[in-house]
């Protein structure tokens, strides 16, 4: 009697672990289950394209993206307004996917910043590799950045679309990863002197916020509040709307 009790324990317990085993290979992980949180979770729809409209691309970093929607909203029954998949990054990232966005559509205008980025210091230059140390190399020093700018006016040129040159915003000291406030001036310097020679607007967004970056920009951060970039939007509108009569 007990043998046979032993033996249907020992059967119990088999079919046990294979419940088990079946169960693990079949049941989502913490990783699928967090996967699968993320592919649900709701995104932002695309902006509806009016083919009646002209084509303007802004093309830039995250100060750009903040003040995007504010721009849309305010020339949506004038233009089509479009940013770069993303964020353009610095000088060295725009080179390497600029060519692949001037082919997504047919622009008739297209408003860029660059700066930020490349002020900012790295770990190893040329790289993202972000890093609060003011003896590390920049991401594109003020000659790299130079350089890469004619580069990429030439590039935008050769579409025959409208520019407009927006400047690199002004940030306070102590914002992480180290940037120079300093800096923001020196860059809008060359990137200026490249526009001029090259005949493109410049839409100072630097002047139009520096003095009251208290109550525009969230603190010690080189972003803006909505506040910040609702005022940078309106600008932005302004000149798109100017350039395109």
């Amino acid at each position: 009697m007990k043998r046979s009790i032993r033996i249907l324990l020992s059967a119990l317990l088999v079919c046990a672990s294979g419940l088990e085993a079946a169960d693990s290979k079949t049941k989502p992980g913490k990783d699928s289950a967090k996967k699968q949180k993320r592919s649900s979770k709701p995104r932002a729809p695309k902006p509806k394209v009016d083919p009646n409209l002209p084509m303007v691309m802004i093309l830039g970093d995250s100060i750009s993206v903040g003040y995007t929607k504010f721009v849309r909203e305010k020339l949506a029954d004038k233009a089509n307004i479009i940013h770069n998949p993303g964020n353009s990054q610095g000088t060295t990232h725009t080179l390497a996917n600029v060519d692949k966005w001037l082919k997504l559509q047919d622009w008739d205008l297209i408003h860029f910043n660059l700066g930020l980025h490349d002020l900012k210091r790295v770990k190893v230059a040329g790289t993202s590799q972000n890093s609060n140390d003011p003896k590390d190399p920049y991401q594109a020093d003020l000659s790299t950045y130079t350089a890469n700018l004619k580069k990429i006016v030439s590039q935008l040129k050769g579409i025959g679309a409208k520019l407009i040159f927006a400047t690199t915003t002004p940030f306070p000291a102590g914002v992480r990863p180290h940037r120079d406030p300093e800096d923001a001036a020196n860059y809008n310097q060359a990137a200026i002197k490249i526009m001029k020679e090259n005949n493109i607007p410049v839409n100072d967004l630097y002047n139009l916020v520096r003095s009251d970056l208290e109550n525009l920009q969230r603190p010690k951060n080189v972003h803006f509040s909505p506040k910040g970039s609702e005022k940078m939007g309106a600008q932005v509108a302004e000149a798109i709307a100017g350039a395109l009569k």
